[in-house]
């Protein structure tokens, strides 16, 4: 029988990163781009978040929140550009890697990062996606992560968990 310390350490498959894009400067249009240096001082190089706090280096949403964000606001679909993360990521449960560190691509380019937190909402989703925006994100903002080895960063890369804390029996 697995012990909850055992399936705090299970998923099911890879993840894989979808989708990047990086914001120059505050409150103008996300960049999306193929790939983006990443520095463990600085997060995603050319991100106007680069150099700033540690904890919220790079910021992550699941794929799979983007439909259920879609549905909430009356979309079909929704660019995930509209809402300001840096990466998308799909087949794994980011929420479930919160304190753990995952490593993103394969080789000596490969970035790690740890999942600090979950990335709330902001107002402006209320402008970005229209009334009742900023309530359609609740519990579907993604996650906050600080960089623990810097590299190259590429879409269709594969996330997978590679350190896991031991976690507390409960």
């Amino acid at each position: 029988m697995m012990t909850l310390k055992d399936l705090f350490c299970a998923f099911p498959r890879s993840g894989r990163v979808e989708w990047i894009g990086v914001r120059p400067k505050r409150d103008e249009p996300v960049t999306v781009v193929e790939a983006v240096a990443v520095s463990e001082e600085k997060g995603l190089i050319g991100d106007h978040y680069s150099g700033q706090s540690g904890n919220r280096h790079v910021t992550l949403i699941q794929a799979e929140h983007l439909p259920v964000v879609a549905a909430l606001t009356g979309r079909d679909a929704l660019d995930p550009a509209l809402l300001r993360r840096n990466i998308v990521v799909s087949g794994i449960n980011l929420l479930a890697l919160k304190d753990q560190q995952i490593q993103l691509g394969d080789g000596p380019e490969a970035v790690v990062l740890e999942i600090t937190g979950q990335c709330h909402p902001c107002s402006k989703m209320e402008k970005t996606l229209g009334p009742g925006g900023y309530n359609a994100m609740r519990g579907h903002g993604g996650m906050t992560a600080r960089v623990i080895r810097g590299g190259v960063l590429r879409v269709g890369t594969p996330v997978e968990a590679v350190h896991i804390k031991q976690q507390p029996d409960e």
